[in-house]
């Protein structure tokens, strides 16, 4: 068993070696081959090509309709004439400014909800990117304290080991520092399976774009600095890509209603026809008006209004969640940014010192091995203690930064 934990951890810190020996990748550039190579993001924007192509399609004028018919004519009366008879009639629907401008708008607001859509999904799969690449970071801090608790326990089990060839310990603290031995080197492989989860979301949110080699720069400390609440509510306010698509959908269904009213209006087409028979040609031109009589539509004027109420409930409901949203992102962020100082400044630190104080008594005679393995556990768990809090910290910046995200997913 000690064998196959020591092969992992041999493993394990290959892969490492050769992970730094490639390019190591920065959140910025993770974000460009993100947004560049991904799918989904393509997708995206395969949707805003196709609402753009519907606005060609409104602005497309109506295709006239021609009309042939030929036959026979013949007469029943004394001296008539028999032939062929033929008919051709030309109709040229006429496209209605009001109408025209209004389907018009009516396009370009989709246009708009769909390019706001797409920095919305942008600034989802940047904010999904950042909490995965700053999961990789934890993980890979989570593995690092594992091999360094490992060192430290290894070595406490040699010297235990050594005390108890001399007679100078009792057998049952070397069975003792084998079991912690036993129970780091597996802390190490379990830690060792997190990274490579990790680093495969992480790599499946940036795309095949990315090796699966990579290495990573900076680490979760490497937190940028957040303006104040109010600063960062007044940013949302204009650059938030939720808040734009829900005004986006406001203003498409304002020009939906407008469209809808203004088809009330009658329709009119050109129209003009020639027949010819054995006794005469007629030719005729005339308009073709459609009487809105019977159907005033209501019925679609009315879906447009309840549409219109449904936008503007949203967009009240959104700029409202999204505040709470962002007071309740700031008090996460204050307060892990308190824990991580508190830990930085003196818990770990002290955690440390006391484990080197617990280890020079061990030496002397003056502890009990258990007293070493209680400073061990303080120490590590202040250290989980403090790559947690960076963690929720940079999660934190990362949520608050989705909220008030600049055009393009892009952070200040």
């Amino acid at each position: 068993m000690k064998k196959i934990l020591k092969c992992w951890m041999v493993v394990l810190g290959l892969g490492s070696s050769l992970a730094s020996a490639q390019t190591a990748y920065d959140l910025p550039r993770l974000e460009s081959l993100a947004l560049e190579n991904n799918r989904a993001v393509q997708a995206m924007r395969d949707q805003v090509n196709a609402a753009r192509a519907a606005v060609t399609t409104a602005g497309a004028f109506p295709n006239p309709e021609v009309e042939y018919q030929s036959g026979t004519a013949r007469s029943r009366g004394v001296g008539g004439n028999s032939g062929d008879a033929r008919s051709a009639t030309l109709t040229q629907p006429l496209d209605l400014p009001w109408i025209r401008s209004a389907r018009i708008n009516a396009a370009e607001a989709g246009l708009v909800v769909a390019s706001t859509a797409a920095l919305t999904f942008d600034a989802d799969v940047v904010a999904r990117l950042r909490l995965r690449y700053f999961d990789v970071l934890r993980r890979e801090a989570e593995l690092r304290n594992a091999r360094l608790d490992t060192e430290l326990v290894e070595g406490m089990r040699s010297r235990i080991a050594a005390r108890v060839e001399t007679g100078e310990a009792p057998r049952f603290e070397l069975i003792k520092a084998e079991a912690e031995s036993l129970n780091a080197s597996k802390a190490v492989q379990a830690a060792g399976f997190r990274v490579m989860q990790a680093r495969a979301l992480l790599r499946q949110a940036v795309g095949d774009a990315l090796p699966q080699d990579f290495a990573l720069a900076g680490g979760l400390p490497d937190v940028p600095e957040l303006a104040s609440l109010e600063g960062s509510r007044r940013q949302m306010q204009v650059s938030s890509p939720d808040l734009a698509r829900s005004r986006a959908e406001l203003a498409r269904a304002q020009r939906m209603l407008d469209l809808e009213r203004r088809k009330r209006w009658p329709t009119v087409a050109l129209k003009a026809s020639r027949d010819q028979d054995p006794d005469m040609n007629t030719s005729r031109f005339g308009l073709t008006v459609s009487i809105p009589l019977w159907d005033r539509r209501s019925g679609p004027i009315g879906e447009a209004e309840a549409q219109l109420a449904r936008a503007r409930n949203e967009l009240e409901a959104q700029a409202f969640a999204l505040d709470q949203s962002l007071d309740a992102a700031y008090q996460v962020y204050d307060i892990a940014r308190t824990q991580v100082g508190a830990l930085e400044s003196g818990i770990v630190k002290k955690a440390e010192a006391a484990l080197k104080v617990a280890e020079s008594a061990y030496r002397f005679g003056e502890r009990g091995f258990l007293d070493v393995v209680d400073a061990q556990r303080v120490y590590r768990a202040a250290r989980s203690e403090l790559i947690t809090a960076r963690h929720e910290l940079a999660a934190a910046w990362v949520e608050i930064e989705r909220l008030r995200a600049l055009p393009g997913g892009k952070a200040e």
